[in-house]
């Protein structure tokens, strides 16, 4: 500054300049390009935490369901004890309670919550126990796993399910709604059932920053983090689908079209009216014109309706074209009803039969996959979750041993994998990889069951450390 402005010498003037020049920059220049870069890199950094959140809420809510069991669900608690909740295949609750399972409980109390259980499992024919990851979590899974060695079952299994979240949604007005007569802690219960059938189908009640999968959340630009995780629920919801007949207001309110007002219009027809036979019933829900069904139909599915098509993603408007492929192929309903139809891509010309039926050629790929998997479900495709039968604890782990784990978080510097022993393992990011990576999703995301080698445990600090290097 002083070489620009101070362009002679001279004994009067230098000496004012000189000043003028360092209180300009000290007082005014300085902490304006600090506050400029600060910013900067302050948007920088919550862009990419964002990111973070959003590939984390992504992979969390399209886990795989674990469709058509009947789970019982414990959240764990040492002296308010430890809430049960038992529901069926659809997601009904069966039964509720509280057992006293684990100290500072007498063993009387242990022993008679161990009868309770074992006798629910029975009469209600439990498939899985789901265990909430909270406090006292080790010792019910303890629990848990010498019940299932007492039933003999080969079958019985239990899961430990991440419950964050789940009390904010016990204590919500969708919660009391759902759930008037259970208590706070039960109806946490039952959603840690519920999310082990369905993740999606569950934490969608959840606002998706109270879910505990993203960074420095709390620092960032509120605005702009709502519409990113909506934009991703949205989005999951819409490739997932929804039944017509089964899902909840909060679901449905995430499908493009509806809001929450037409969601709880749907519900109510359906509660005055019955099942849904077919998609253009919904043309007679209140505040649910042509435009919105436009949008929305392709996005839920009937199962059981009059029209086959209606359980597939095909959208309405593409059901004469659906016809036609079907008649090209010999197909009946009864093929889609039963998968029967395979191989389509190789017994369609696509270019030509695009052309025929005057539709692009992405759309009649979309048709073709759709004929071929009728009532297909993306989160299928994916690893099911880790089913145990048996504890693992710290003092089990020893340096150089190799498990299998979920991935339960990423961050920037590695990801935290729940290997069974209550406390989550870190990756650190050069751990991850043989192969240079800047991020850690370049090469895992939540939800991954991945192998990973123990390379230390501190028991004092309840540290673990491990590698994907193996």
């Amino acid at each position: 500054m002083e070489g620009q402005i101070i362009t002679s010498e001279n004994i009067y003037t230098t000496p004012v300049l000189k000043e003028t020049a360092e209180d300009a920059y000290k007082r005014l220049i300085e902490p304006s390009i600090e506050r400029e870069i600060r910013n900067l890199l302050t948007e920088r950094a919550s862009e990419g935490a964002i990111k973070v959140f959003d590939a984390n809420l992504r992979q969390l809510l399209l886990q795989p369901p674990i469709k058509d069991k009947v789970v019982m669900a414990l959240d764990p608690g040492y002296r308010t004890g430890c809430k049960t909740a038992v529901v069926d295949g659809t997601g009904k609750v069966l039964s509720t309670g509280v057992i006293y399972c684990t100290k500072p409980h007498s063993e009387r109390k242990i022993a008679e919550s161990r009868k309770i259980v074992k006798d629910k499992i029975e009469k209600f024919n439990v498939d899985i126990v789901a265990i909430g990851h909270g406090t006292a979590s080790r010792e019910t899974e303890a629990f848990a796993a010498d019940i299932i060695k007492e039933t003999g079952r080969k079958d019985l299994c239990y899961a430990i399910v991440n419950e964050a979240g789940a009390s904010v949604y016990s204590a919500s007005k969708l919660g009391a709604q759902e759930f008037p007569d259970f208590d706070v802690s039960i109806r946490s219960a039952v959603s840690l059932a519920r999310r082990l059938q369905d993740p999606l189908a569950e934490l969608v009640k959840i606002d998706p920053k109270s879910i505990g999968v993203g960074q420095y959340q709390h620092d960032m630009d509120k605005k702009r983090l709502d519409e990113c995780l909506g934009g991703v629920v949205e989005s999951c919801v819409n490739s997932v689908g929804a039944d017509l007949n089964t899902a909840s207001p909060s679901l449905l309110s995430y499908v493009a079209g509806i809001s929450s007002a037409v969601a709880k219009n749907i519900i109510a027809y359906r509660e005055e009216n019955g099942k849904f036979k077919n998609r253009k019933g919904l043309l007679k829900v209140k505040k649910l014109g042509p435009k919105a069904y436009e949008q929305c139909a392709g996005f839920l599915r009937i199962t059981d309706g009059d029209e086959i098509l209606d359980n597939t993603g095909v959208h309405p408007e593409s059901y004469g074209a659906a016809r036609e492929i079907l008649k090209k192929i010999s197909a009946s309903d009864d093929d889609i009803r039963h998968n029967r139809v395979k191989n389509i891509h190789k017994l369609i010309n696509v270019g030509r039969t695009a052309k025929e039926l005057e539709i692009g050629e992405p759309t009649l790929r979309d048709i073709l996959s759709e004929l071929e998997k009728p009532g297909r479900d993306p989160r299928d495709d994916m690893p099911k979750p880790i089913l145990k039968s048996d504890v693992l604890t710290m003092d089990d782990l020893k340096e150089g041993m190799v498990l299998k784990g979920t991935v339960r978080n990423v961050i920037d510097f590695g990801c935290f994998v729940d290997i069974g022993v209550h406390q989550d393992g870190l990756v650190h990011i050069s751990q991850i990889s043989n192969k240079y990576i800047k991020h850690p999703l370049e090469a895992v995301k939540l939800g991954d069951i991945v192998d990973v080698k123990v390379l230390s445990v501190d028991k004092e600090k309840g540290r673990i450390s491990l590698t994907m290097k193996i």
